[in-house]
């Protein structure tokens, strides 16, 4: 049993946003047979871990009752002062909460905990999820700035932080973030990407033209084509990579752009490997079942307009 759902748990980590529904009651349904011979179960880390899937897994689920029992059985073997353990306790309040009042007393608690401990970054970060779904955004915004200054290779933060200064439409500083992640994950091809297309939403906030010549629009969308061949540099069959090449292009072309001849060989070699990729992942053919289908659409849209306007 424990062997099997430390591969599925493998294969479909609890705390995924992708994860179908269907994945998740799955999940959790293992959690009674699993719950029901804990005494027999070795004290190693691998048992344990599965305990914490598993919380996550039944809170997702709606099944509070074997999300407690994994919460109660972590607690009694770590200590209900451990750090992870006071964060998953958390998490387990935050879920079973029945109104906005309980949430704020548990906001409240979270700030009680820190003001003791400034060092448990665990709470810390649970009182930064929960500012966020509270919609607290400037206050989630100043304790994840805090954060990073004393956690500055923390690439989750950095994320989060990049995320909530996208929805506040800060682009420039969603980006410092982004580049900050890709100073720990140099090989990160998906951050290239969304660097790519934070970029071309800046470019789209500049005058055209800019009082200053380094925020101008068209500087700001060659370095957006720069990140976006960074991106498929690192992975060649990456979609998302090519599809911002191919827009980010037709931008470009619109308009006075040096170096026009490389940009439009560039934008006519990415249509064409789009092309490619989407046609395969549309036949599902061997090596290519892994596209996102929303993605994919999103780039067959893309190709076709580009064939319809050339009609």
């Amino acid at each position: 049993m424990a062997s099997t759902l430390l591969s599925l748990f493998a294969h479909h980590p609890p705390s995924s946003t992708h994860l179908l529904p269907s994945t998740i009651l799955s999940l959790s349904q293992h959690a009674g047979p699993f719950l029901a011979h804990a005494s027999s179960h070795p004290d190693t880390p691998e048992t344990w871990l599965l305990y914490e899937n598993l919380l996550l897994t039944c809170l997702r689920s709606r099944d509070d009752s074997s999300a407690r029992r994994c919460l109660d059985l972590l607690t009694a073997r770590f200590g209900s002062h451990n750090e992870r353990v006071m964060a998953l306790r958390g998490l387990y309040d935050e879920a079973t909460a029945k109104s906005q009042k309980d949430l704020e007393g548990i906001l409240r608690r979270y700030e009680e905990i820190l003001a003791e401990d400034p060092t448990n970054v665990p709470i810390h970060k649970r009182l930064i999820s929960l500012l966020t779904s509270l919609h607290h955004l400037p206050r989630a915004i100043s304790n994840l700035t805090s954060l990073l200054s004393t956690n500055p290779t923390d690439a989750e933060s950095w994320a989060e932080l990049s995320h909530l200064y996208f929805t506040q439409r800060m682009y420039a500083q969603s980006l410092f973030c982004l580049e900050e992640i890709i100073l720990i994950y140099p090989q990160a091809y998906n951050i290239f990407a969304r660097m790519g297309e934070i970029s071309y939403l800046l470019s789209s906030t500049q005058p055209n033209p800019s009082p200053s010549p380094a925020r101008n629009p068209t500087d700001i969308l060659l370095d957006a084509l720069k990140y976006y061949l960074r991106s498929i540099e690192l992975c060649k069959d990456y979609l998302r990579g090519y599809y911002g090449l191919v827009v980010v292009c037709r931008r470009l072309l619109k308009g006075k752009v040096p170096d026009r001849e490389n940009v439009q060989g560039l934008y006519e070699r990415g249509r064409a490997r789009l092309a490619e990729i989407v046609a395969r992942a549309e036949r599902r053919d061997k090596g290519w079942e892994g596209y996102d289908e929303a993605e994919v659409e999103a780039a067959r849209r893309l190709l076709d307009e580009i064939e319809e306007g050339e009609k």
